[in-house]
């Protein structure tokens, strides 16, 4: 059975780590100096390599796969799985000078649980590190946070992503244009896992070695680049009707609105650096399809249209305004008749 990419990508190293300099060279630092804490905590948004980087700090503080451990809370939530722990604590590790214990999703953990938990966070054996893990800290207990070191996991740039997917693509055998890393990596949504996850998807499903956007967007459901286009295209011309037609075409294709006004918005800020800032052009025109380039430098020498900072600030209200809705297109339109100077 072929290997899943996430899994066979997945970092092994702290070299290979990506996206979390800040928290690796402190890690790095602290073992360098021989400073290793009894307790460690990594809060952030799933995906994004917590539980890698734990697995990778377990071996660089010496601690044999027969002395790690790792406890998924989601699964042992209870008060007597936290006990057992307690009384596995004491043992001596196996081969190694310490016992790492990785306690992944641990907000999931009860109450009692929790208190259970704090003893031996607080007087720990000295053979035990403990590596906490959670997408919600604000869940914790406030004693619980306090008595670990805190690094907090930020989500991978869309650049950070859309490298990963080529590297990875290349190593595979693939070639990607660089507007279908670009849109897997949008749809990633600052996950390494889900855009590794969705990159196996296409290749999976690609009848060549080639991948155009067009077979990602057919093949993660992905809202069209013409429709998106066809969209900003009316915000220029001040042709709500037409803009409102792109929008019905998503909606008729089930197409996700915040994905489309997600890569409505990207193109929008190329248009405003493209007008604004001429030295960014080359990495711009790198990074978009032949056909998306010359649309939007277009659209940024017509200093008279409406796409302006203005309609960026507009759609990036009806962007935050989208769960509130019961009809997800209709921010949009608002936004639309809005930018046209229509009254409505």
């Amino acid at each position: 059975m072929e290997q899943v990419l996430y899994r066979k990508y997945r970092s092994k190293n702290f070299k290979e780590v990506l996206g979390q300099e800040p928290i690796v060279k402190a890690l790095e630092g602290a073992l360098s100096l021989g400073r290793i804490s009894h307790a460690y905590l990594f809060a952030g948004s799933r995906g994004i390599g917590k539980t890698s980087v734990a697995r990778i700090l377990a071996r660089e503080i010496g601690a044999s796969q027969n002395d790690t451990y790792e406890i998924d809370a989601a699964s042992h939530t209870g008060v007597d799985d936290i006990r057992e722990l307690n009384d596995a604590v004491r043992t001596f590790p196996f081969e190694s000078k310490y016992k790492v214990y990785i306690i992944d999703e641990v907000h999931m953990l009860s109450k009692s649980a929790f208190n259970a938990l704090l003893k031996t966070l607080e007087e720990p054996p000295a053979h035990v590190v403990f590596i906490l893990a959670t997408t919600e800290i604000e869940k914790l207990p406030e004693t619980v946070v306090s008595r670990c070191q805190v690094f907090q996991f930020k989500k991978p740039s869309q650049e950070i992503l859309r490298e990963m997917v080529l590297r990875i693509a290349k190593k595979e055998g693939f070639t990607l244009e660089p507007s279908s890393a670009d849109l897997i990596a949008l749809l990633g949504d600052g996950s390494f896992r889900d855009t590794q996850g969705i990159l196996q998807k296409v290749i999976t499903s690609s009848a060549d070695k080639k991948i155009s956007v067009k077979e990602v967007e057919a093949m993660t459901g992905a809202p069209q680049g013409t429709l998106v286009n066809a969209f900003i295209e009316a915000i220029d011309q001040k042709k709500p009707a037409d803009g409102m037609k792109a929008v019905a075409k998503v909606v008729e294709q089930n197409g996700d609105m915040k994905v489309f006004l997600k890569l409505t918005l990207r193109k929008l800020r190329f248009v405003l650096l493209l007008r604004y800032a001429v030295d960014m052009e080359k990495g711009i025109k790198e990074e978009l399809s032949p056909d998306d380039f010359a649309l939007l430098k277009k659209i940024a020498e017509h200093k008279e249209g409406a796409v302006n900072s203005a309609a960026l600030l507009e759609l990036l209200t009806a962007y935050d305004n989208l769960s509130f809705y019961v009809i997800p297109e209709l921010p949009l339109e608002l936004a639309l008749i809005k930018l046209s100077g229509e009254k409505g």
